[in-house]
This record gives structure tokens, C-alpha cells and sequence, in this order.
């Protein structure tokens, strides 16, 4: 998997009940045509990430197919997790 690029966007919490900051990313992929993952009209995570007390982490995520933005019923393994939280952590001020 190899991330191409990425938007991002800073969620309000309008009633001040939610601690912290949070931010959604749409994150693109690459993935190579022999992964269970592949898909001709692409792959993009969206990202759910969350900065307070306790520290960084991925709150939610979910894959989606470029173009169509069906949700895929996978799961990224642990070192893609771990590649997406750096990703995240390293481009919240983008």
C-alpha cells in the first residue's frame, strides 16, 4: 500500500461535549493489482483521527472505492494502521 495523497479537514464540535481535536482525512492509496484490495476505480481511506489528552490516535476508519465511494467491508492490517496513524499525525497542519 502506498499513500498517495490526501485532504483534510477540521471537525467542529459546535456544543463543546467532544475533548480535543479532531480531523477527517480522505487519505489515496495505492495498492498493488495482486491485493485483495484492489479495485480499477481506486481506494481511499477516510479517516476519523483525534488529538487530546490522551494523545494521537485513529478513532474510525473506513475504505472506499474512488469514483463510487462504496464502503469496503476490509480491514487494514496492523502495519497499514500503523503507516496511516503516521501519515495522519505528520499532516495535520496540511
Amino acid at each position: 500500500m502506498n499513500i498517495t495523497g490526501h485532504t483534510v479537514e477540521t471537525l467542529v464540535d459546535p456544543f463543546g461535549l467532544l475533548s480535543g481535536d479532531r480531523y477527517e482525512f480522505f487519505i489515496d492509496v495505492e495498492v498493488e493489482e495482486d491485493d485483495e484490495l484492489y479495485t480499477d476505480k481506486g481506494i481511499g481511506i477516510r479517516v476519523l483521527f483525534v488529538v487530546d489528552e490522551g494523545g494521537a490516535r485513529i478513532s474510525n476508519y473506513h475504505l472506499y472505492e474512488g469514483g463510487t465511494d462504496k464502503v469496503l467491508d476490509f480491514e487494514l492490517e496492523e502495519d497499514e494502521e500503523l503507516l496511516v496513524f503516521n501519515y495522519c499525525k505528520e499532516n495535520i497542519d496540511s
